[in-house]
């Protein structure tokens, strides 16, 4: 064969199409190699991801502000206008309106009993904002742990697995128990993570709540100091 055949017969097969590559693996079979483990951390992530739309929202609604609240009911209390006040509170659906609301409710009343009646309604609407947040904090913590639960359990079955392949091992051998461990691994550190990212930002959320509710009632409990007109 000739130099110049050899050349063609080269060309020609550089010219044959290279064959596909195969397709990626699609997320759904790829958590589904995560093995039984998988199970928990998906009901980790479903729980975390609910509770951090619907706190984010509810803690939201409940710290708006509402322009000239405060100085309606100022207005209110001063011309002895109690009633309006109260249906005031009533059609305004905050927390800070609720604590008002028993404030007025008990005007007449010694100061340190009005300031405990607002407090305790306080510290009823706080733990209604921080509904949910310790179970959130709970898979926040639990979804690595059971990553890492699944990281042993699939390193034991790799293990065994090469035990009961004797003295030749294939790769096909471990990879069942290697898919097992590294899946859950990433799978809980991305629950947890998420989880206690979306924890702190809520808890920080309510804390705003908080200050804000005390801002209003100590303002409320300067209101009844101030004299009637």
């Amino acid at each position: 064969m000739s130099i110049l055949q050899i050349q063609q017969t080269s060309i020609a097969e550089m010219a044959q199409p290279v064959p596909a590559a195969d397709e990626t693996i699609s997320v759904f079979e790829l958590a589904m190699k995560g093995g039984p483990v998988m199970i928990p951390i998906l009901l980790c992530s479903v729980i975390a991801v609910y509770i951090m739309i619907e706190r984010y929202f509810a803690i939201r609604k409940a710290t708006k502000d509402e322009p000239g609240f405060m100085n309606n009911i100022r207005d209110y209390i001063s011309n002895g206008n109690v009633e309006a006040a109260k249906a005031l509170c009533r059609n305004t659906t905050t927390p800070v309106a609720r604590m008002v609301e028993k404030g007025i409710a008990r005007i007449g009343k010694p100061l340190g009993d009005i300031e405990k009646a607002i407090e305790n309604v306080g510290n009823i609407e706080v733990v209604k904002l921080e509904k949910g947040l310790s179970l959130l904090g709970t898979c926040a913590g639990a979804a690595p742990m059971l990553g890492f639960l699944g990281t042993v359990s699939g390193m034991i079955r790799a293990f065994y697995n090469m035990s009961k392949a004797g003295k030749t091992v294939e790769i096909s051998v471990l990879s069942g128990g290697m898919y097992e461990a590294m899946v859950t691994t990433v799978a809980g550190l991305i629950v947890g993570i998420v989880a206690l990212v979306g924890y702190n930002l809520l808890s920080a959320m309510v804390q705003k709540a908080v200050y804000k509710m005390e801002n209003t009632s100590i303002e409320f409990l300067d209101l009844l100091h101030e004299p009637a007109k």
